[in-house]
């Protein structure tokens, strides 16, 4: 088994800085095996605002696949924007817009969806999708397959279509072919598990689809902060959401949904609420292979 822990929407510039040592020591307690964040870094792509980013995201343990949302591209900067719209990410984050994580277990890769053509939408491009579907061709077959957006693939029923990233199906055909199991998001600040196969009809395939809320912004839009631990075995997966509670200052188990492979598909077999006893410990485990 492997524990991934998946924060989302992190926006420095617009954090509740009480969250930040509670959401630390929850990570830390859980043991993951790798930190995905799915974007957001940032609220307005400023420099400071990066630093502090990094700052934070180097007391969490790693490794950790980061990917930028669209807040990480200058908005108030025509220049930066449409001429460097990544630089300070590069800079203080990352360099790599493609990171991945191996090791025999896991296949964990990002895709960047962020764009400076549009203000919050995302896109994903075909040269974009050819080489993840290369850099997939590398790996055991055996292994879970993971794809981390910051744009989603699919939406809770409330949201509008015009949410999903832009050429959504084209990359679902090509996830589908090379046996992508399960793709990670932000973006709404909404937390949602499901399968692909309500939007997408591709015979025998469907994805686990989970998406985060914002773990640290005070722009919850609803919803309290949360982030999500997936417990991750051959052929199931098992979605924790955290959620911030006042009462107690920390970040408690708010429901844990369970998902089967059944060949290509992931279906559900449930969701149990309130098990906080659920947070469990993971053996370390030496990559094979590290970058970004």
């Amino acid at each position: 088994m492997r524990t991934l822990v998946h924060l989302s929407d992190i926006h420095f510039g617009r954090v509740d800085d009480r969250l930040l040592a509670p959401l630390r020591a929850t990570v830390e307690a859980v043991q993951p095996h790798v930190v995905v964040v799915s974007g957001d870094l940032t609220q307005r792509a400023r420099s400071a605002q990066f630093q502090a980013a990094r700052a934070w995201l180097d007391t969490l343990p790693q490794p950790q696949i980061v990917v930028p949302g669209n807040h990480d591209i200058p908005l108030y900067n025509v220049a930066a924007r449409f001429l460097t719209p990544l630089t300070k990410y590069r800079r203080y984050i990352t360099p790599n817009l493609a990171p991945e994580y191996v090791d025999d277990e896991i296949a964990v890769m990002g895709l960047n969806t962020a764009r400076s053509l549009t203000i919050k939408d995302g896109r994903v491009n075909r040269d974009q999708v050819a080489r993840l579907q290369e850099r997939m061709a590398k790996v055991d077959q055996r292994l879970t397959r993971i794809v981390v957006t910051h744009h989603p693939f699919d939406l809770p029923e409330q949201f509008d279509e015009d949410d999903l990233v832009d050429r959504a199906p084209m990359a679902m055909e090509a996830f589908a072919r090379c046996g992508v199991d399960l793709l990670l998001a932000g973006h709404l600040h909404a937390s949602h598990s499901g399968n692909s196969a309500r939007r997408y009809k591709i015979a025998g395939y469907a994805a686990l689809v989970v998406q985060a809320g914002t773990a640290t912004s005070t722009r919850g839009r609803g919803e309290t902060n949360s982030f999500n631990v997936l417990r991750i075995d051959q052929e199931e997966i098992q979605v924790e959401r955290y959620g911030w509670k006042e009462e107690t200052g920390a970040f408690e188990v708010v429901t844990i949904e369970v998902f089967r492979r059944a060949g290509n598909s992931w279906q559900p077999l449930g969701t149990t609420p309130d098990m906080p006893e659920a947070i469990t410990s993971s053996e370390t485990v030496a990559p094979q292979t590290v970058s970004g």
